[in-house]
């Protein structure tokens, strides 16, 4: 755990904007679950962006951080789609001041080409990132101990204006598109994840899931309904130019030849899969309905 680099500082101390989107020259797209959830394991199959200055991702963030005083917290999943997309961050964001763990996880390969396999694993003492059924990163210790209030789980899309992070923006990129085929979340349990909800995204529900319609300081893009579709069994984020939202193109196949659905935990999955490196006391899954329009400034990183 480490202070924030001054990226992160530019990044974190944006002031919020009311909840209703501004006139900005660029569209983006958040969705969030109207349920938080305390624990448990995130899985998702998704295809990112690709694009100097484009970030697709998958987080968990407690709703209120964003305010005067409050403590942040946050878990993120964010793919940078400079260099080709080639790399994503991890992060945990804890605390006021905030505090960081970010760390870039490079491929040989574009996230942009094809459909991989993204986890977070949290619990009361850990937080632990998987890509393609692989642990890539675990963090222990008074970092996570903080994160000890639900969270909603969300995807967004959206531009950074912070270049030394995220490239300058590319526009010829645009429109770009994350995808979606799947998630599923496993509420922690006594110790173990125990599968609760899977959504195929064959229709939005519209029960467990609600837009985002807002934008923050530093953010190119206003979030934009219009940008959430779905379409062939998949959720598409877009990233687009004023005037130009929507989704009208093919859905890319999953093929399914980068990493499945992984075992929580790494271990049998059969019932509950017993997490790893769990301790003690079960989870439960919080029954409160998040509000539709809410300010948030974000955030995180040079985290989801």
């Amino acid at each position: 755990m480490k202070l924030c680099s001054t990226c992160v500082l530019l990044a974190v101390t944006l002031l919020a904007h009311t909840g209703t989107a501004e006139a900005k020259a660029y569209k983006g797209a958040e969705v969030y679950s109207k349920t938080p959830v305390l624990y448990g394991r995130m899985e998702m199959r998704m295809r990112m962006m690709r694009g100097s200055g484009l970030l697709s991702t998958f987080f968990c963030y407690k709703d209120g951080s964003e305010m005067t005083g409050a403590l942040w917290e946050e878990i993120d999943v964010e793919v940078l789609g400079k260099n080709d997309a080639k790399s994503w961050q991890s992060n945990v964001i804890t605390g006021n001041p905030r505090m960081t763990s970010e760390e870039i996880h490079t491929l040989s390969t574009s996230l942009a080409d094809g459909y991989h396999t993204y986890a977070v694993e949290w619990t009361p003492d850990s937080v632990s990132w998987w890509f393609d059924g692989e642990m890539v990163k675990k963090t222990t210790g008074d970092q996570p101990a903080k994160l000890v209030n639900a969270e909603s789980v969300r995807f967004n899309a959206w531009i950074s204006d912070a270049t030394g992070w995220v490239g300058a923006l590319d526009e010829a990129a645009l429109p770009a598109y994350q995808y979606v085929n799947w998630i599923k979340y496993y509420r922690y349990d006594n110790g173990q994840f125990v599968l609760d909800w899977t959504d195929d995204f064959d229709s939005f529900d519209q029960t467990r899931w609600a837009l985002g319609n807002w934008t923050f300081s530093g953010n190119l893009v206003d979030f934009d309904p219009d940008n959430a579709v779905v379409k062939d069994g998949t959720l598409i984020l877009a990233i687009t130019k004023e005037g130009a939202t929507g989704f009208t193109g093919t859905v890319p196949k999953d093929d399914g030849t980068s990493g499945g659905t992984t075992q929580p935990g790494g271990g049998c999955g059969v019932g509950g899969s017993p997490a790893e490196g769990a301790l003690g006391l079960g989870a439960m899954v919080s029954a409160l309905a998040v509000a539709t329009a809410r300010r948030r400034s974000r955030r995180s990183s040079p985290c989801a």
